[in-house]
């Protein structure tokens, strides 16, 4: 199984930007915790601050498909139809992806442009949320 872990805005961050929200563990960490509890899962992870560059790499995945998407596109969520109309085009399994309770937070952060195109998401488990969405993945191709 290939999944495409894809982060974007201030994800390069984590570990640094506020911990009592994102926690303590970096980007490199949650990759390494997710290879070690996946040994059998190839993960290709990206991670962009910019949004256009965000599209061009889902783009990649109708030349170079993916068996799934766990993405994370932080604040684009709520506002980029870019990457909303991106997603709808690949036809992968997608589950996005927030660290924070989104709901607990404030007002524009409730609304999830990208989530019409996903298969789910996972909010608030902070970044265990990338754990069960490879379990969920796994399930999904197991059926």
């Amino acid at each position: 199984m290939r999944l495409l872990i894809l982060n974007g805005p201030n994800l390069n961050m984590l570990g640094k930007r506020e911990p009592e929200i994102y926690g303590s563990e970096s980007l490199d960490d949650l990759m390494e915790s997710l290879q070690t509890a996946f040994p059998d899962v190839q993960f290709e992870h990206f991670q962009s601050n910019d949004e256009g560059v965000l599209v061009d790499k889902i783009q990649s995945v109708v030349y170079k498909p993916v068996d799934g998407i766990i993405l994370n596109l932080a604040a684009f969520t709520h506002y980029s139809y870019a990457l909303y109309d991106t997603l709808n085009m690949v036809y992968c399994p997608k589950i996005e992806v927030h660290i924070s309770h989104i709901y607990r937070r404030e007002e524009f952060r409730h609304k999830s442009v990208t989530a019409k195109a996903c298969n789910g998401i996972i909010a608030g488990l902070g970044t265990y949320g990338y754990h069960l969405g490879v379990h969920w993945m796994i399930n999904h191709y197991s059926k």
